[in-house]
């Protein structure tokens, strides 16, 4: 089980893993190895809870596809390993992102200071526009 936060896990066997060959420069040594790594989990198929589940889908992000998945890759070490340790921690964040709670917005008004800087500024503004407006007079 992967820990996402206090309130919710994440089972490994959701994960599904896909090993690539890194992209870039590298040598022999990228074009004959599997390095880099492609991380896919199904939202709509996983154990994550359905108000997660519905905020994922709702969220403008780039890994995550139409169909509903989140597609995760990471090809910035030369070792399997660690870019696979790097994707899982991007999904972790991604997931604790999704999860935070924000705060309901209370409607304020605004100061009576602030009410008349605003005029006041309004008011200066359509006179130097007022300037503008008169021709001069031919003498």
């Amino acid at each position: 089980m992967i820990a996402i936060n206090d309130q919710f896990e994440l089972a490994e066997d959701e994960l599904e893993w896909q090993f690539i060959r890194a992209s870039g420069p590298g040598g022999q040594h990228v074009n004959k190895t599997s390095t880099a790594v492609q991380l896919v989990l199904d939202i709509r198929g996983s154990s994550l809870p359905d108000w997660l589940k519905q905020r994922l889908l709702n969220r403008a992000d780039h890994r995550i596809t139409q169909s509903g998945k989140i597609l995760i890759k990471c090809q910035q070490s030369r070792s399997q390993e660690q870019n696979r340790e790097q994707a899982l921690a991007q999904l972790i964040q991604l997931l604790a992102a999704a999860s935070v709670q924000q705060k309901k917005r209370t409607a304020t008004k605004p100061t009576y200071g602030s009410q008349q800087r605003r005029i006041q500024q309004k008011k200066q503004r359509g006179a130097t526009k007022a300037l503008r407006q008169g021709k001069p007079k031919l003498e």
